[in-house]
């Protein structure tokens, strides 16, 4: 069994900008919200059969009161914001477990989930679809991986290290002293990319750096790596069988027909079809799941 963890703001950022705009009988942008649908429907129809998504249902988190510049909703388009209810609402009349994230991050809810889903004995693999670098920390050996469905590029523990210079362990440290201009925090002035990796690999995590090293500039260290610590003990599920897809809802044909997207409803109940008469095609355990059209 796999897991397909979903990160339902990347995915909807990045249709928003990928598809031309389309509107709903509303008048309503719902363009991105339209692609992220289909493209989960795809990923069962190609045999997936355990996905989650975790949403950031609003931008700002407890991060915002520990660092002024971290990333906030502010200078996102109004009509992107405003597919993020949109999409939680369709996505679970479609059948997916959803996770609307309001203290805390969509992220934190992936690692939450991949820790959960990685002590299960019946889970294969746990597969984060996220090109986020905050969500290598969770990478475990070839059990808890990262999985970009845009490039089609694979993170397993090894591939984290050659990528970063540090294990997924060191993921936070290293965010820490380079910053994360996504997030909204610059880092250790003066310590690049090469200059981390070597502290890290001498003297292993920011605490145990000799005070010499940062000097003064330890305590930011410290609170940049607390911005990059993702937090995994929410509890998301009690079962990974919570997390299986058993078809569409009966509100799910509105919906369609809202976007005006019936072939997303005939979709929905073939691959429901092929579940219950069970003749999907039931893949490796390194099968992988990119662009489900």
């Amino acid at each position: 069994m796999q897991i397909y963890l979903i990160d339902g703001t990347y995915e909807l950022f990045r249709h928003y900008y990928a598809l031309p705009s389309a509107r709903d009988q509303d008048g309503r942008e719902v363009a991105a919200v339209r692609g992220v649908v289909r493209s989960l429907l795809g990923m069962i129809n190609q045999g997936a059969t355990h996905i989650a998504v975790a949403t950031d249902h609003v931008i700002e988190s407890f991060r915002n009161q520990l660092w002024p510049g971290y990333k906030t909703s502010a200078g996102v388009e109004p009509d992107l914001l405003a597919q993020f209810p949109l999409l939680e609402e369709m996505l679970e009349a479609a059948g997916f477990v959803v996770w609307p994230m309001v203290e805390f991050e969509a992220d934190d809810a992936l690692a939450a989930a991949a820790v959960a889903a990685s002590q299960d004995p019946k889970v294969e693999q746990v597969v984060l679809c996220t090109p986020d670098k905050d969500l290598a920390q969770c990478v475990c050996g070839s059990r808890v991986v990262q999985l970009n469905r845009r490039t089609r590029t694979i993170l397993d523990e090894a591939a984290v290290v050659n990528k970063f210079g540090v294990s997924p362990a060191s993921i936070p440290d290293y965010l820490a002293l380079v910053g994360d201009a996504a997030d909204g925090y610059p880092g250790i002035a003066g310590i690049g990319k090469i200059s981390a990796v070597q502290l890290l690999n001498r003297y292993g995590a920011i605490e145990k750096f000799p005070k010499a090293v940062l000097g003064e500039r330890g305590v930011q260290a410290l609170l940049f790596k607390k911005l990059a610590t993702l937090k995994n003990d929410a509890p998301l599920f009690r079962d990974v069988e919570q997390l299986r897809w058993c078809g569409p809802t009966n509100a799910f044909a509105n919906w369609t027909e809202r976007m005006e997207k019936p072939r997303m409803l005939e979709r929905a109940l073939k691959a429901q079809k092929a579940l219950t008469e069970k003749r999907q095609l039931r893949p490796g355990p390194d099968a992988v799941f990119l662009e489900g059209r």
